[in-house]
């Protein structure tokens, strides 16, 4: 086998097969707002994961509106780094692997449109196969150091279902996948189609149900997944709010003020009782820094790196040209709830 990447091939034609089931959309080097408006046509690879709920920080709701024309994204840093990097890491699995890779673009299911998947890098010659000629492709990733326990028994969850939905979009037996992990640590495995294929079925069943039963019909599906990231796909949503709204008749707003109220409650509750135990056991410690019990270490009281405290406001008083290029807004919202529905309705 010879050994390349990316370079050296002529782009497939928009319309053209481009793998046993799929065709491509757009090529790897098209316009990104172009890819952007294509993929709103059809639910992705990246998608999958959050419609089964295996990504905490994009709930099903995020991809009804990103799916629905809204302006959502926030990728961040982790997205930026991983395209600077993917295709080092890609180039690592050729060599490695002593294989052909190419980039694709975007690939619809030839009988199914809206089953979309942007391929990283298609496999012309498959490492594994005694027909080199067996068609396959690269799933490429970067991870935090932090999640490396995630990779010990191989690709985690939300990268599994991933990888499965191109296998099903495109008509593989088999795909690869690399990553990279907190900068430094590589890994490489592969996921065949006839291990899960009852995860495949129901992954399939899944995302054709949000398509037509929430994106063509235009019901978004209920709030679930992490609140935070709600409120933070919500705050995007409507950066200005005026007016108000009736929500008499809207039942699972008043369960949500009552749940609040509870929860509220609860966790002032615990703050309060979580602050007086840390106070006995500090005061338990004596002079010592360290507590064992049965002979082992239970608990120690340890130094902290938290971030430096600032003066804003002399900052602000004696350096406003430092101020005003070093500090920005972070707007964010509180629910402020009326006196008289505090203590419950």
């Amino acid at each position: 086998m010879s050994t390349t990447t990316t370079a050296g091939a002529q782009a497939p034609a928009a319309g053209r097969r481009v793998t046993p089931t799929g065709r491509l959309i757009l090529p790897a080097d098209a316009d990104r707002a172009d890819w952007l408006t294509a993929r709103r046509s059809g639910i992705g690879s990246s998608d999958v994961p959050a419609l089964l709920g295996l990504v905490e920080k994009k709930p099903p709701l995020a991809v009804y509106y990103d799916k629905t024309g809204h302006d959502i994204d926030d990728a961040g840093e982790a997205a930026y780094w991983g395209t600077v990097n993917e295709a080092n890491v890609a180039h690592r699995w050729a060599m490695q692997s002593r294989s052909v890779i190419r980039r694709v673009g975007l690939v619809a299911h030839q009988d199914h449109p809206h089953w979309m998947t942007t391929l990283d890098r298609r496999v012309t010659e498959c490492p594994l196969a005694e027909d080199e000629r067996v068609p396959c492709a690269l799933e490429v990733k970067t991870r935090s150091a932090f999640k490396s326990a995630q990779w010990h028994a191989g690709a985690p969850d939300d990268v599994t279902a991933q990888v499965l939905w191109q296998i099903i979009v495109n008509g593989y037996e088999h795909m690869h996948y690399a990553v990279l992990i907190g900068g430094n640590d590589y890994h490489q495995g592969v996921i065949r189609a006839d291990q899960y294929t009852d995860v495949m079925a129901d992954i399939t069943s899944a995302v054709d149900r949000f398509w037509f039963e929430h994106i063509q019909a235009e019901v978004p599906p209920e709030p679930t997944g992490d609140g935070e990231a709600l409120a933070k796909m919500f705050r995007r949503l409507h950066p200005t709010r005026t007016g108000s709204v009736d929500v008499d008749m809207h039942a699972d707003a008043l369960d949500a003020l009552l749940a609040y109220n509870r929860h509220q409650r609860e966790e002032a509750a615990a703050k309060k009782a979580k602050a007086a135990a840390k106070a006995r056991m500090i005061a338990a410690l004596g002079t010592h820094q360290e507590a064992r019990l049965g002979g082992e270490r239970a608990y120690s009281l340890e130094p902290t790196n938290a971030a430096p405290k600032v003066d804003l406001e002399q900052l602000a008083e004696r350096w406003p040209d430092a101020y005003e290029a070093c500090v920005q807004p972070n707007p964010t919202e509180r629910i402020d709830i009326s006196k008289a529905f505090k203590g419950g309705i």
